[in-house]
């Protein structure tokens, strides 16, 4: 119980505390743990086919390769990942970089670590998340992504969700999942990463900054038939 409430308060803290100063190492290592996310998520046997499928019609993916959760009666998590958008193409953009937080108040208990991967499959879902911060389910829809029978009807255009989600979960965790979650730019990020000041736009829309080190990445989203 006492390593329960350290947990819960330390990743609360963290959740509403200000981000850390942005190094490459970390952007870089953001970068390299959202291909490993993506891939896993790809090789699961119930979200595997269903993320494909959505992939083709999908304007942007966001990847959050870990997010803590912990909580006792007071609920935190977060975690900082990347936004991709399709070009008109097909071919993918570098990433910028994100965060996504929330506190939730409640019974809770237990902790979590979670990766994710969020399918964007609306114009508007990727103008409000490039434009500025947002919160799921308020500002954009979310839902869960579909899996198993009856996910062929979930995945068409008439399901209306701005995005779908798809986690992989480690531990034990009852209470708020990511709806009402917040997601913002971290633009010294983008700046660390890219050796110049780039705002989510700049890269994701106009594509004037480029990093081979992301290379893999767009490859891995890329090829995804």
């Amino acid at each position: 119980m006492f390593r329960t409430l350290a947990l819960a308060l330390a990743l609360t803290t963290a959740v509403a505390a200000a981000p850390a100063k942005a190094e490459y190492a970390d952007a870089k290592d953001i970068v390299d743990k959202s291909q490993i996310t993506f891939q896993r998520v790809l090789r699961d046997e119930e979200m595997g086919p269903r993320v494909k499928a959505l992939m083709q019609r999908a304007k942007g993916v966001m990847i959050f390769p870990s997010i803590l959760k912990g909580a006792f009666f007071i609920g935190g998590e977060g975690g900082s990942g990347v936004l991709m958008g399709r070009y008109a193409n097909g071919a993918w953009s570098y990433p910028a970089f994100y965060t996504m937080g929330s506190v939730s108040f409640g019974l809770q208990i237990g902790g979590q670590a979670s990766e994710a991967v969020l399918i964007i499959m609306t114009q508007r879902g990727l103008q409000s998340i490039l434009d500025d911060q947002v919160k799921l389910g308020a500002d954009i829809s979310a839902a869960a992504g579909p899996v198993g029978a009856g996910a062929e009807a979930a995945t068409t255009t008439a399901a209306g969700a701005d995005i779908y989600v798809y986690s992989l979960n480690q531990g034990l965790f009852v209470g708020a999942a990511l709806e009402g979650a917040v997601i913002a730019k971290r633009n010294d990020w983008n700046t660390e990463f890219y050796k110049k000041s780039a705002t989510p736009e700049q890269i994701v829309r106009e594509n004037t900054v480029s990093n081979a080190a992301a290379d893999p990445l767009r490859g891995t989203v890329e090829a995804v038939k």
